[in-house]
């Protein structure tokens, strides 16, 4: 006995645009995850010359400052 589909079931190829978001997708997924973890690591990085800059200040003006030197 052959199977007969309903006649409202309707199969659609997918559209050109709706394939290329389909791959955009796959292939951007992995270089926005790269793009994350590098703008952390810039964030991080600024971080770590603000502190190194601060340090650098504190150096400076205890040097410039007249009396007697902390050692």
């Amino acid at each position: 006995m052959p199977t007969v589909l309903p006649t409202t079931l309707s199969v659609r190829p997918p559209s050109v645009g709706g394939a290329l978001r389909a791959l955009e997708g796959l292939l951007m997924r992995g270089g926005q995850r790269t793009a994350r973890r590098n703008a952390w690591t810039a964030v991080l990085e600024d971080r770590r010359r603000a502190k190194d800059r601060r340090e650098a200040q504190h150096v400076l003006e205890a040097v410039a400052a007249p009396g007697p030197q902390a050692t």
